[in-house]
């Protein structure tokens, strides 16, 4: 496919993704268009565009939309994305928030999901990678499961790699996203992502890291490139000093509890403030792990001299390895060029840049905090969750979020201090995990482990009683040793604590610092190493929580920058854009079908497809309609019927980049599913599969009433899968929706009639050819 070919794709697919979205823009959307002097504007075939004001200082290429000629200040994000336009950076204009591009990222990774992205691959006709170099494979997830079926899987990816010359790297050698950190596949200022939802666990090391789902990948592998949506840009501020024993890990927890509304929902974050400079690389690495959970698609730390004097030890550690040989992606000629850019501005935010959102955060205020149970978006100072006595049966060091040589170090240092105590008392020395429970350890890597034994600290942790797990990901994606049990509770050091998520869906799962999980593991309840010290240490009762006497709550501010407000209500007074009722061969102009309701916010992909058939590449779609949604309403696959409109609440398809997501409610049947919002990862896996995805608030919120309305008393509208009773219609190429009886949908009357975002013709192209794969398929030529 030609590069002009490609950028028309491109096009195309942010036509799609515009229809498929809120037509009526949202108040974020519109200060976009408003900041940047870009209309909306109807062409004849009806799909929307906009297009700029100062068409004679525009340089529009094959990109959708671009900004006005007069240069404005850019963030760091949209600064990383313009270095990596397909056609190079200097070939448009700057780009802004809201813009939809065609990217050629650095890296590409997946993972034991490369078998998947392997069919996809093959079955668009691609017979060569565009660029080897760029393409990772590290197998991570399902190490543990040593079938013939899976070897032969690892197998097949590993002559895979052989014959198109990408990287790889076996199980054992340890997580992808902490491989490609290693390696340098991951670069400070590099746009870089992968077939995972933690890809924006390289915005820690001052990149651009986002997740592509694996339709992404392979078009990625054949052509180079993908497209991406700029997306909003949220400024993370933060101050002060951490206190001692407090972490990156209890950073991160304590930003998804505090702005838990959705605040950073599908933007980029971007971090900054006085606090900055001295977080240390793991605990950056940490935070930008975790804005995966907390909503957002990227989360990028600055690239500043705490970050190029990590990479300059990384370097010296690497040369000295090789023999005095420079390693080929982080070495001393490339970090001098990173300082460069720096000194240069290059990689920082411009003066006067604009952002969505500003958020606030005072580190000198916090104190350790845990997550849970069963959810990101509740974050409880440590001392209350003390207080509780909150006992487990499980503890888990494993992860990419938190399973680094520090976070090893400060777990075997928990158990070293535990023992001083003892000594110094008098008592045995020896610290073990509590009765009845268990303790899962895995490095980050297999680099990771061996300097944590030579260290001394993996076998402070073994002494203690730990069960050591092969580096990679096990118990975190519900594989493996170690899940938890009905009834059971976990204290982890992972990422998410989604219900399901890590075992049975009737336990309790909650997550912190790796030192609060050596903690908790060895005093058999959630508490801080001050008090697993004093109980087991110095043989005292009472509870001395790390910090309990700072008190109070962190300070922490949201504000609403002045200019996206102005931009925004100048853009409220242009109107909203008319769209054409032009339907594409083949595309039905309507669609009639059950009402089914799932009253659930930030449902997620683990509830709609469990993360234990994830890599179970061969399951058909008779199968998947068979577990879909699980997690969330085990009845649900014996409820829902063909051609059902499913209708559900905010943020819904958040988590992982599972695909499966989609692609089992199409088997089950659905076509058109309708939300308050949805994640945008599971949108664009959505449209990539031929599953149309529309924002529909005022529906969304006619539903809540009904339920309301119905009362705890009512079995049905408490069901976690409601069968409304009503039909709904939509006419998918004007937007017209209308919800009825059975018995009077043909006399036209309703008992709620309003508007969802129309489909537009590129959009209705991909549906009609069966996804993006197909569509790309049809147009290789």
């Amino acid at each position: 496919m030609s590069f002009v070919s490609r950028s028309r794709l491109a096009v195309r697919v942010f036509r799609a993704s515009v229809a498929t979205q809120h037509v009526e823009f949202s108040c974020a959307a519109r200060s976009y268009y408003a900041r940047h002097r870009i209309r909306q504007q109807v062409i004849p075939c009806g799909t929307l565009q906009l297009q700029c004001t100062q068409p004679s200082a525009c340089s529009r290429a094959c990109y959708a939309t671009v900004s006005s000629g007069s240069r404005r200040p850019q963030t760091l994000i949209e600064k990383l994305a313009q270095r990596y336009l397909a056609g190079g950076p200097g070939q448009a204009a700057p780009i802004r928030q809201g813009d939809f591009i065609a990217i050629k990222p650095a890296c590409v990774m997946t993972h034991d999901n490369t078998g998947a992205v392997i069919s996809k691959f093959e079955s668009i006709g691609a017979t060569k990678f565009a660029h080897p170099s760029c393409v990772v494979f590290a197998l991570d997830h399902d190490i543990q499961n040593k079938s013939e079926k899976n070897l032969l899987k690892y197998a097949k990816i590993k002559a895979f790699a052989a014959k198109y010359g990408s990287f790889f790297y076996p199980a054992g050698r340890g997580i992808g996203h902490q491989i490609m950190i290693e390696e340098g596949h991951a670069f400070p200022g590099t746009l870089t992502v992968a077939s995972d939802s933690h890809s924006n666990v390289y915005g820690g090391i001052g990149a651009l890291g986002t997740p592509v789902v694996r339709t992404d990948a392979a078009a990625i592998w054949a052509t180079g490139q993908t497209w991406w949506q700029v997306p909003p840009t949220a400024k993370v501020e933060l101050t002060g000093r951490l206190q001692p024993g407090v972490t990156g890990k209890d950073i991160i927890v304590a930003l998804c509890g505090l702005f838990s509304k959705d605040e950073v929902l599908n933007h980029a974050v971007e971090f900054v403030g006085d606090a900055v400079p001295s977080l240390c690389v793991e605990d950056r690495l940490a935070i930008a792990n975790m804005t995966t959970e907390w909503g957002a698609l990227a989360g990028v730390f600055p690239v500043d001299e705490t970050l190029l004097q990590w990479y300059s030890e990384r370097a010296a550690l690497l040369r000295e390895r090789a023999g005095g040989v420079e390693h080929p992606r982080i070495n001393a000629a490339r970090i001098a060029d990173l300082r460069r850019d720096v000194e240069s501005s290059a990689l920082a935010s411009d003066l006067g840049a604009s952002y969505a959102k500003h958020l606030t955060l005072d580190l000198s205020s916090l104190v350790p905090h845990v997550s849970g149970p069963d959810t990101v978006k509740k974050a409880t100072p440590l001392p209350e969750v003390e207080a509780q006595r909150i006992k487990v049966n499980k503890a888990y060091l494993v992860s990419c979020v938190n399973s680094r040589f520090k976070d090893i170090k400060e777990a075997a240092g928990v158990l070293r201090a535990i023992r001083d105590a003892r000594i110094a008392r008098g008592a045995s020395p020896t610290v073990t995990v509590a009765p009845g429970v268990e303790w899962y350890v895995a490095a980050a890597s297999s680099e990771v482990q061996k300097a944590a034994e030579e260290a001394g600290h993996w076998q402070v942790l073994l002494d203690a009683g730990a069960r050591p797990l092969p580096p990679g990901c096990g118990p975190c994606i519900g594989l493996g040793t170690g899940l938890l049990k009905d009834g059971e509770v976990g204290i982890s050091a992972t990422n998410r604590n989604y219900k399901g998520r890590m075992g049975s869906k009737n336990a309790n799962s909650y997550l912190s610092s790796p030192s609060v999980v050596s903690a908790s593991a060895v005093a058999g309840f959630i508490c801080s190493p001050q008090t697993a010290i004093a109980h087991l240490g110095e043989g005292r009762e009472e509870e001395v929580s790390v910090n309990a006497a700072a008190g109070g709550s962190p300070r922490y501010t949201s504000i609403e920058p002045a200019e996206e407000q102005a931009a925004a209500a100048q853009s409220a007074e242009c109107g909203e854009p008319e769209v054409a009722a032009t339907v594409v061969e083949g595309f039905p102009s309507r669609l009639t079908g059950r009402l089914l309701y799932l009253p659930a916010d930030n449902l997620n992909t683990d509830g709609i497809y469990p993360g234990k058939y994830t890599y179970q590449d061969d399951i058909t779609p008779e199968v998947m309609a068979k577990v879909v949604m699980e997690n969330y309403d085990p009845a649900f696959a014996t409820i829902v019927q063909s051609n059902d409109v499913v209708a559900s609440g905010a943020n819904f398809g958040t988590g992982s980049s599972r695909e499966q997501a989609a692609t089992a409610l199409l088997a089950s049947g659905v076509r058109l599913l309708l939300c308050q919002s949805a994640s945008e990862t599971f949108k664009r896996n959505a449209v990539n599969n031929g599953l149309l995805v529309l924002e529909a608030p005022a529906l969304i919120a006619w539903l809540k009433q009904q339920k309301e309305a119905a009362g705890s008393a009512s079995p049905k509208w408490n069901a976690p899968s409601i069968v409304t009773g009503w039909t709904i219609d939509v006419s998918l190429a004007t937007g017209q929706a209308r919800v009825s009886a059975p018995e009077e949908s043909a006399s036209g009357a309703a008992v709620w009639k309003g508007m969802v975002p129309s489909v537009g013709v590129a959009a209705q192209e991909i549906i009609v050819a069966g996804g993006l794969e197909g569509w790309v398929k049809a147009n290789m030529s």
